[in-house]
């Protein structure tokens, strides 16, 4: 559901279509990923009072380039208070992180992981070992992500990546199809604004832009 990318309102379904749901967005450098996914956590976070979210980023990343917000967001909101913005600087502390994630309390689970720029954790790993091994340390940590999000015991809990790619499709793509069955892709639709669409063919796709420091949804499209 594209939809759960903007400050649309939340549908009864809503919590049932997240169960147990692996996602990646994928998209162009400069096509609003890191806006799109905390819109995501902003939607999760709001489902109650005791919802909370974990978004894991390049610190230096996020402070140089900070998600912007739908028109009408409260930056004062309790909601904010929800989401946790974790700091990783490399794959090693996204393998750490998951490794201990079945020790965490069902209480203190989070109802969604997002991961902004998931494939950049290992593109440091290029200038030190060849192709092969980088996708190897690639499938270890999606596995173990994978593994840590399926075997949670709470009931609702998601894992969100995003990954830049640089062409029609991320040049890992056969390595996230592989963990996660549902995938978002983000293509250029002219006069500056972008096309979200699912892998999904019977759901729906958005235009959206990012004008004014603004994410500006501007049209849902039903591709049926």
């Amino acid at each position: 559901m594209v939809e759960r990318f903007f400050p649309t309102k939340r549908s009864s379904g809503d919590e049932n279509h997240r169960r147990g749901n692996l996602s990646l967005l994928s998209g162009p450098i400069s096509s609003g990923k890191t806006s799109l996914l905390f819109q995501l956590a902003l939607n999760v976070a709001s489902a109650s009072t005791t919802t909370r979210v974990v978004f894991i980023c390049h610190r230096k990343k996020i402070e140089s380039n900070p998600p912007f917000l739908s028109q009408g967001i409260d930056p004062s909101s309790d909601v904010f208070n929800r989401i946790q913005i974790k700091y990783v600087d490399d794959d090693e502390g996204i393998r750490k992180y998951f490794a201990a994630f079945h020790l965490h309390h069902v209480d203190d689970l989070p109802s969604a992981v997002i991961i902004d720029d998931f494939g950049d954790y290992f593109s440091k790993l290029n200038s030190v070992m060849n192709s092969r091994a980088r996708d190897m340390a690639m499938v270890r940590t999606l596995a173990l992500c994978h593994n840590a999000i399926v075997d949670a015991k709470k009931a609702l809990c998601e894992l969100v990546l995003s990954e830049t790619n640089h062409g029609d499709s991320p040049r890992s793509l056969f390595i996230y199809k592989r963990w996660i069955p549902k995938i978002f892709t983000i293509k250029g639709h002219g006069d500056g604004s972008f096309l979200l669409t699912s892998n999904d063919t019977s759901e729906r796709s958005a235009k959206y832009s990012i004008a004014l420091q603004y994410l500006i949804l501007e049209q849902i499209i039903d591709d049926s």
